[in-house]
């Protein structure tokens, strides 16, 4: 019960890898506030949490809108107190080529992966702060390292991402506040899953280990880095893709 009794925060928590994570923090004792747009998921994750006997709420928030953040991170404070842990997870893709991409596009990604994690980071630093304790987890993306064709505006988004970790990190370290990021690569997902054969072992011969990641794999990144084991880590990138990109 590594994290009995801290209350939680993770964006994007209904479904994919912000779920994993929040499944794994529940096998640890966490309360658990999910922060996601998507209601009609957000419910039955949170079913799905106390049955595992842990307090947890979903809250629907859209992280790009700062009065919404402001209003969930409040609502969290009503329930519980205080912010323990916060996992910067929403994001999206809207994919192209950049001589194809159309602005709209562009600032969707941006808001989405960039703006959101500055707001809820900064909605939820102050509390931290205040506390003298306290773990930020932002999930980037190998994208964000290497780039990608046809996700300039992803790899844009995610690169911001890690820039934010290391600035963060530096201003808030003398309070006892961590920011950490996690880099993940290919993930065994709904998007991987439905890709073609030649594709997929196209992909595999990119990574050392053989393998595509699972969900499972980050949310363990995840509970390192929120971890007393980890607390003298703070402003680091962690890899987490089977060696693609060493």
């Amino acid at each position: 019960m590594m994290l009995k009794d801290q209350v939680a925060v993770i964006t994007g928590g209904a479904r994919g890898i912000g779920k994993e994570i929040a499944l794994r923090f529940a096998r640890e004792g966490a309360r658990l506030a999910l922060y996601d747009l998507n209601q009609a998921q957000l419910e039955p994750t949170v079913a799905e949490l106390r049955t595992l006997g842990v307090e947890a709420e979903g809250f629907p928030a859209n992280v790009t809108d700062p009065a919404q953040v402001d209003d969930a991170v409040q609502k969290t404070l009503d329930k519980w107190g205080r912010i323990d842990i916060l996992i910067n997870n929403a994001g999206i893709t809207k994919d192209g080529l950049l001589l194809r991409m159309d602005v709209a596009a562009w600032d969707a990604v941006m808001a989405v992966n960039l703006r959101g994690t500055f707001l809820c980071t900064k909605a939820v630093s102050r509390l931290m702060l205040k506390q003298k304790a306290g773990r930020i987890v932002n999930i980037a993306s190998i994208i964000g390292l290497v780039g990608n064709a046809g996700q300039a505006n992803y790899a844009a988004s995610k690169a911001g991402i890690i820039g934010l970790t290391k600035s963060v990190a530096k201003e808030l370290a003398s309070r006892g506040v961590t920011c950490n990021a996690i880099a993940p690569g290919f993930m065994q997902t709904e998007m991987t899953a439905v890709l073609p054969e030649e594709v997929k072992q196209a992909m595999l011969r990119q990574i050392p280990l053989g393998a595509f990641g699972t969900p499972a794999d980050v949310a363990e990144a995840a509970l390192f880095l929120v971890s007393a084991a980890s607390r003298y880590i703070t402003g680091q990138v962690l890899v987490v893709d089977g060696g693609m990109v060493m």
